[in-house]
């Protein structure tokens, strides 16, 4: 018959093996997505208020972002109330039958709702926003301190590899599509070569 301190002892044991195997175990990270495209809306319409529409040029910028993600079928598409963002991701939904997550715009947490609404994703995740809120969107995600896309920028996209255990996201910045025409010296610091 085994006293309770022997029992005690299979216990702290078997405590010791549950611990042991849990150091050597891989962790389980919290989900996140694997990588997240972060893109301007295209060119807009001269007349609608507002809210515009694509233009023409904007129609076809939005057939460059889903030729762009072609070999990369996004799990999740966000987009923000303002009618051009859902027009430059429509051709993207389109072929992939994903439909976009709509984050008011205008309100002190958009972007704070949408970088949550990016980490609760996973896969591939696309975002389309505005030249002020994408790259404070990246900011959020763990990338670095951005200024705003300059307003007759279009081009412009951001790849973002989120950062695992505290480390910075990963931040390549490249062009989809035609490439904007010249642009003012000021914004020479956010134009990808």
């Amino acid at each position: 018959m085994q006293t309770r301190s022997s029992w005690s002892a299979v216990a702290v044991g078997m405590l010791g093996v549950l611990l042991a195997t849990m150091a050597f175990a891989p962790r389980v990270l919290p989900a996140q997505p694997s990588l997240v495209v972060l893109v301007r809306h295209g060119e807009k319409a001269t007349e609608g208020g507002s809210d515009p529409s694509l233009s023409e040029p904007g129609k076809a910028r939005a057939q460059a972002l889903a030729d762009a993600m072609a070999m990369s079928t996004p799990t999740a598409i966000i987009v923000s109330s303002l009618k051009r963002t859902g027009e430059t991701a429509a051709v993207v939904s389109a072929k992939t039958g994903v439909v976009p997550t709509v984050i008011a715009i205008g309100g002190a947490t958009h972007i704070a709702d949408v970088a949550a609404a990016v980490r609760k994703a996973t896969g591939v995740v696309l975002v389309v926003g505005h030249s002020n809120t994408v790259p404070a969107i990246v900011t959020a995600l763990g990338g670095p301190k951005l200024p705003d896309i300059c307003d007759a920028s279009y081009a412009t996209m951001f790849v973002l590899t989120p950062g695992a255990d505290g480390k910075a996201a990963q931040v390549v910045l490249a062009q989809f599509g035609l490439a904007d025409g010249p642009l003012p010296a000021s914004c020479a610091g956010m134009v990808a070569k």
